[in-house]
């Protein structure tokens, strides 16, 4: 019998990307890319970086990380915010737009790219499917791997998204820390604080919230969902409850919340890239609303982006499954596979085992997933024992950086350019 020749596929390149807003531990899945992509050097020569994520694809600004040294690239793992840069850029559909889509091939067939990993949500999970379907019509073969993350916890099939569980950890240590600050004042002063925390349709991080109280009259003593339709009446009386009962009131309110109508509290009527509605800051809104009904003194704090960069108080869980989905997606990418996301698995929660699973991109892009109406208390302001114990693991464990002098240590990457090889630029 004749031996059939061995046939080796030649090496060659990938391309990796952050989108949307970045997370504490969106550099732990950077880390968990890279670094497995240097133990397959026999399958993926270099990986590229998007300069400002998929808009250096666009404009063909590429890095190298191959330049980077190995600690550097270690060192992504306890480095918060986005590394290589991301973007709020959505592309159009392929109907709409493919001349966007056909300049990603073009950039990606200039440089090599077999391989494109693309780290967000549910919007980057649609890009990567679409660039998935144009590659195939193109006839340029392309690994489009989903790499999941997102503070919103918001993504379908996965148990739970890196990035989630250190949002809510700083949440919730948060909450317990300013609720002892103002009960400690209460008497003689604010009565009344609210913390508007991030979630425009997922009330994910309002619920993790409730993780500070584990009695009875522990704050938070009002959680405002985006699931919940606000209630004003049934809000003040609440409000007004509480401060009787406990001399004052935290209230935790997700950017998102709506009235019955459907209308955003605090809708500023503009748009950002991605065509959502901008909001104007929910937080003031409800602290202003029980002064002028109660007349309560009131203080209100907007968590922002210090809830998504508070690497110092990270989740050792997020961290390790944020470098468990980057290091999973080129392992599926080097297997063959093609438009898929790694998924986190929920083996058993008491005690809490997890693995590494997969799904389709065309079952998670542009989908949301929700709190379940089970894990909100039946008047609607606080979480149940099952969310509690759905969301207690994801918390779980400490992961502090390096310090010095008092201060986190964080990674400066070099950031070398590739160099260009297309004339024509793009115009975004």
């Amino acid at each position: 019998m004749k031996r059939q020749p061995i046939v080796r596929m030649r090496p060659r390149n990938a391309f990796y990307a952050q989108s949307g807003g970045v997370t504490a531990v969106i550099n732990a899945s950077a880390c968990g890319v890279i670094e497995t992509a240097r133990r397959h050097k026999r399958v993926i020569a270099n990986v590229y970086a998007g300069r400002d994520g998929i808009v250096g694809a666009l404009t063909e600004d590429l890095i190298d990380t191959g330049r980077e040294s190995a600690a550097a690239i270690r060192g992504l793992r306890h480095t918060p915010a986005g590394a290589f840069g991301s973007a709020r850029y959505k592309l159009a559909g392929l109907e709409k737009n493919r001349a966007q889509y056909e300049r990603l091939i073009e950039v990606f067939r200039a440089h090599d790219i077999g391989y494109f990993f693309y780290n967000g949500g549910n919007d980057s999970m649609d890009t990567a499917h679409k660039v998935s379907e144009i590659g195939r019509l193109l006839g340029y073969p392309i690994a489009c791997i989903g790499v999941p993350k997102t503070v919103d916890n918001d993504l379908p099939i996965t148990d739970c998204c890196p990035g989630f569980g250190s949002v809510a950890k700083y949440i919730a240590i948060s909450t317990r820390e300013a609720a002892l600050d103002v009960a400690s004042m209460a008497r003689t002063s604010t009565k009344v604080f609210v913390l508007e925390v991030m979630g425009r349709h997922a009330g994910w991080i309002a619920a993790a919230a409730g993780l500070a109280g584990q009695k009875a009259g522990d704050a938070p003593h009002i959680i405002l969902f985006p699931e919940i339709a606000f209630d004003r009446e049934q809000f003040l009386a609440k409000v007004k409850g509480s401060v009787q009962r406990c001399g004052y009131c935290v209230i935790v309110v997700s950017e998102g919340v709506r009235d019955a109508s459907g209308k955003f509290l605090a809708e500023a009527g503009t748009r950002d890239a991605f065509g959502h509605a901008q909001l104007g800051g929910v937080g003031p809104v409800v602290a202003q609303m029980t002064k002028e009904a109660l007349g309560y003194k009131f203080h209100w704090a907007v968590a922002d982006y210090l809830q998504r960069a508070a690497r110092h108080a990270a989740s050792a869980v997020d961290v390790k499954q944020a470098y468990a989905v980057g290091k999973a997606a080129v392992e599926f990418a080097v297997q063959g596979k093609n438009a898929v996301m790694p998924v986190i698995v929920r083996n058993s929660s008491m005690p809490y085992r997890w693995s590494i699973g997969e799904a389709p991109l065309e079952k998670i892009a542009n989908r949301e997933k929700k709190v379940p109406r089970t894990y909100i208390t039946a008047d609607g302001f606080g979480i149940t024992a099952a969310c509690r114990r759905y969301l207690s693991p994801l918390i779980g464990g400490e992961d502090y950086p390096p310090y010095r002098d008092g201060l986190p240590v964080y990674v400066e990457l070099k950031k070398i350019a590739v160099k260009r090889r297309l004339k024509q630029p793009f115009a975004l």
